[in-house]
């Protein structure tokens, strides 16, 4: 009878002593639907954004707002490569000094000075003429129309303001244009300044450079380069953009690491307000480098082909055309 009642007794003690075991972990295995459903939900938005839904959406708003300014094709590049031969001789043009002199009317900017020309509406672009007397040159060129509205600006700067001159034309489409230039320079590097007015209605030089040459897109945060030969004494280059506002920074280099000239450009709309540019390149070794200093959703589309060209090379610096510079 006893033995029955040990028995007993550890049947009762059996099911509380399980409180003191530990427990396997308890899954609930879910339907294999719902974990592809679940797996898809969070692949539709990412760090980059959501790629799938976000890409229809995208292109119907963009078709909807395009507008007709916007909707103008850019040419498309031609098959052919550039050649100098396109470019014109000394004998049909002439560089930036020898511009200069033929302008009506020169300015001097002291060090830290600011001077503003206004012009009517009748003007369709401006050329801004910069130089020095041999000295450095630091300056801000800017495009006012109406109170506190800057749409083009752009910082220069020249090794040599005498070699070298700035020489770079800015659209003004529309009324209560003006173009404000301050030398940030010291003191003692003044410049001259000088500007000549277009009102012939006639298509800005910068389109016909991109219509007539083989351009190259320059996505954001790219870089493009381009060398010339030394016979190349000067080159043309031109920005733009679909539209959108366009930030580069164009450098001219003459070796490793030797600007010589560097401009830091940012226009409104590229598109309306494209930006050209003249660059003198006297010596060997030049190199045209065009940065797009904007993210990758704003590219812009450059441009750039020999202006004057030479017959001959100058090798009269010394033997094998060597030059220091």
């Amino acid at each position: 009878m006893k033995f029955y009642s040990n028995i007993l007794a550890i049947c009762a003690l059996a099911p509380v002593a399980n409180a003191f075991m530990v427990q396997p972990p308890k899954t609930v295995t879910q339907p294999r639907a719902f974990q592809t459903q679940a797996l898809k939900a969070d692949n539709n938005y990412s760090y980059l954004g959501n790629l799938n839904a976000d890409d229809t959406k995208s292109t119907s708003t963009t078709s909807k707002a395009s507008s007709p300014s916007a909707a103008a094709s850019i040419p498309k590049p031609s098959t052919g490569n550039s050649s100098l031969t396109s470019a014109k001789k000394s004998g049909d043009n002439t560089s930036t000094v020898e511009a200069f002199k033929t302008l009506p009317g020169t300015i001097t900017v002291q060090g830290g000075a600011l001077r503003t020309c206004s012009f009517d509406e009748a003007v369709d672009r401006v050329t801004v003429y910069l130089k020095t007397e041999g000295r450095p040159l630091n300056a801000n060129v800017e495009l006012w129309q109406g109170p506190d509205n800057t749409p083009q600006k752009m910082s220069v700067y020249l090794e040599d303001g005498s070699t070298r001159p700035f020489r770079a034309t800015i659209e003004s489409p529309g009324s209560s244009n003006a173009v404000a230039i301050r030398n940030t320079g010291q003191m003692e590097f003044p410049l001259t300044a000088g500007l000549e007015a277009d009102m012939s209605g006639e298509e800005s030089p910068a389109e016909l450079l991109l219509a007539d040459s083989q351009f190259r897109t320059v996505q954001g945060g790219a870089v493009y380069t381009t060398p010339f030969p030394p016979s190349v004494q000067s080159v043309q280059v031109a920005l733009r953009s679909d539209g959108r506002p366009l930030n580069a920074r164009v450098e001219l280099l003459q070796g490793p690491n030797n600007n010589k000239q560097v401009m830091d450009i940012y226009t409104e709309d590229g598109y309306a307000r494209p930006f050209y540019v003249i660059i003198d390149t006297p010596g060997n070794g030049n190199v045209v480098r065009i940065v797009n200093t904007a993210t990758v959703e704003f590219p812009l589309t450059a441009a750039i082909e020999p202006y004057l060209v030479e017959d001959a090379a100058d090798e009269s610096n010394g033997p094998g055309g060597m030059l220091w510079s």
